[in-house]
């Protein structure tokens, strides 16, 4: 087992996950603290490196495009202060950050795992329920469903028509952006089949943020969202092939008993609750549907 132990926080690798909890030192930012203890499990690492520095080192984890809700959503765009990936390390603890990298490299190299993007999200996302107050509004997340409620700042074109509630499947994208100098950010939830939404300022699915201390939190919010929806990368689902019935005399005319003994009892039961479900969607009428089940019954 390796272990580094800061006041920015302590990192554990037991050899199967990186076992990261915050710090309480004052540099460590709102949105580490809430988030509190991630576990990272091995499949999940791209890499991982130290970059020394005369006063205070920097040790990172780098993980696999798509594995993380938190960095789906923010996109490279956390401060340094929230970024639960990246652990301040005094210069004279630059030894025993060197010997967590080469365990954690070792173990990536003997398990051979795959540094490439993946298909789904392999960390869990902040726990819920989840409720952060921030900008012009609050979002309330429980899991199912999402609540946005306006505070004074909210424009009235925004605030008039009152609290939103939707569920996850709903939503066809949820975003996250900060500020940035002189430009707000915001967390906004995007309806299937909604119409281009307007300036955050006046859409009622949009939180705007001011660039205040609270701002971040919402990414945890995005995050929790992202994370019970379908993940960006993951492969379409194929079309489902149409089901074609056969002429009802092809299926009144099937073989006698003696000519299907070896036909699986399995693919039989499974005929007639196709012949069922097709009876009861107006393919076959009633007379087609009993020939067919009295054909099929003869096998058995």
């Amino acid at each position: 087992m390796a272990e580094i132990i800061q006041k920015d926080g302590t990192w554990t690798f037991d050899g199967e996950a990186v076992r990261i909890v915050p710090g309480r030192d004052k540099g460590v930012g709102l949105l580490r603290q809430t988030l509190g203890e991630v576990v990272v499990p091995l499949h999940a690492l791209a890499g991982i490196s130290y970059e020394p520095g005369r006063k205070a080192g920097r040790l990172r984890l780098r993980l696999r495009d798509g594995a993380c809700p938190l960095l789906q959503v923010t996109g490279g765009r956390l401060p340094e202060a929230s970024d639960p990936y990246r652990l301040t390390v005094e210069s004279d603890r630059t030894g025993v950050a060197e010997y967590f990298v080469e365990e954690v490299r070792q173990a990536l190299l003997l398990d051979q795992v795959d540094p490439g993007p993946v298909e789904g999200y392999l960390l869990p996302g902040p726990s819920v329920p989840i409720t952060v107050g921030a900008g012009d509004g609050t979002v309330a997340f429980d899991g199912d469903r999402v609540g946005l409620d306006w505070n004074w700042t909210t424009e009235e074109a925004k605030s008039s028509g009152g609290p939103r509630s939707f569920r996850v499947g709903d939503l066809e994208a949820v975003e996250w952006s900060p500020s940035k100098g002189l430009d707000n950010g915001w967390i906004r939830f995007t309806l299937a089949g909604a119409p281009p939404a307007p300036a955050p300022k006046y859409d009622p699915y949009t939180v705007e943020l001011f660039g205040f201390k609270k701002d971040p939190l919402m990414a945890l919010v995005a995050a929790a969202v992202a994370v019970r929806m379908r993940h960006p990368s993951a492969p379409a689902d194929p079309a489902p092939e149409p089901v074609v019935p056969a002429p009802a005399g092809e299926l009144a005319a099937a073989p006698p008993a003696e000519a299907a003994a070896g036909e699986d009892h399995d693919a039989l039961l499974r005929r007639l609750r196709e012949l069922g479900d097709l009876h009861q969607a107006g393919v076959l009428t009633a007379e087609e549907f009993t020939a067919a089940k009295q054909a099929v019954l003869r096998r058995f």
